[in-house]
């Protein structure tokens, strides 16, 4: 049975830094195309991360470009986000998703429950 468990969520100001991680198990992360998804009250929900299959491509669309790092350790089998100088903007639920594709882009097959972070102003 897949089981991914994000963590690391927290109220924090703005300019702060806050780092997910996202921990699996029953899958291994080195094998699925990651992605972390936020998702706003009254807002659609968007990707702001992703690592290939292989680890030789990161996305990262321009709102978080510069603030946000992904990263993955394949000996823990987890997936990290780093986000640094944190705006009230970013205050959302985040999500992480393993998609069985090798580029990302990939339709999900599993998620995590989601970590709540919320910048204060």
């Amino acid at each position: 049975q897949v089981r991914i468990m994000e963590s690391g969520g927290a109220l924090v100001q703005a300019g702060g830094s806050l780092r997910l991680s996202c921990t699996a198990s029953g899958l291994a992360v080195k094998d699925y195309s990651m992605t972390w998804f936020r998702q706003a009250p009254g807002r659609e929900r968007e990707g702001v991360s992703c690592i290939s299959w292989a680890g030789d491509t990161r996305y990262y669309p321009t709102s978080v470009k510069g603030r946000l790092t992904i990263s993955r350790d394949n000996a823990k089998n987890t997936l990290y986000l780093q986000m640094n100088s944190l705006k009230p903007d970013d205050t959302a639920m985040y999500y992480c998703a393993a998609a069985g594709s090798r580029d990302c882009g990939g339709r999900p097959n599993y998620w995590g429950q989601g970590t709540q972070v919320t910048v204060s102003s």
